[in-house]
């Protein structure tokens, strides 16, 4: 089966590497004693409503990269389209940047929590999100990748992101209101 799929092998390395990176995460989310304590950010109300807001502004920067990816990719009928993959890197490092701290405050100071199911969905989609991310840059630079590869993979760090969103932003803001 390996001769058939050689260009699929070269995922190999990357996904061990993003797997190791995910569960890496998850154990030292769950050994690791959550301390209660995140720094805060002023002009909001509490380190919860600085983590809710950075994870939308990373996730509407998921939206621009999924636009963009749709448009690099043909699926979108945009004319001139030379700045579109500039946008997509661009918004995919402001993404990044916008999510690394919320997940710092998720690991430091609440850990992998399972106290209810959407908690630990959302432990467990933090894991997936910073694994599934870690195969996307790793897999980027490989020449020889299945045409497939790409798109599902930046697929599953949209759709892992998207799904953070929907458990912890959308959530917070359905059960205590929009606030800053």
């Amino acid at each position: 089966m390996a001769a058939r799929h050689p260009a699929a092998l070269k995922l190999a390395l990357p996904a061990a590497v993003g797997a190791a990176v995910a569960i890496s995460i998850g154990a030292y989310g769950r050994l690791h004693t959550p301390t209660g304590v995140a720094v805060s950010l002023a002009g909001f109300s509490s380190a919860q409503t600085v983590k809710v807001w950075l994870a939308c502004a990373a996730t509407f920067f998921g939206i621009v990269q999924l636009v963009s990816a749709l448009a690099m990719y043909g699926r979108l009928p945009v004319a001139g389209t030379s700045w579109i993959p500039v946008l997509h890197r661009w918004s995919g490092r402001v993404a990044f940047l916008f999510a690394v701290p919320v997940a710092l405050h998720c690991l430091y100071a609440l850990g992998f929590a399972s106290y209810s199911p959407r908690v630990l969905l959302h432990s467990v989609l933090g894991c997936v999100f910073f694994g599934a991310f870690t195969v996307k840059m790793l897999a980027l630079p490989r020449r020889g990748l299945p045409g497939w590869a790409l798109p599902l993979l930046g697929g599953l760090v949209f759709a892992a992101l998207t799904a953070l969103w929907l458990s912890s932003s959308l959530w917070f803001f359905a059960t205590s209101g929009v606030r800053f």
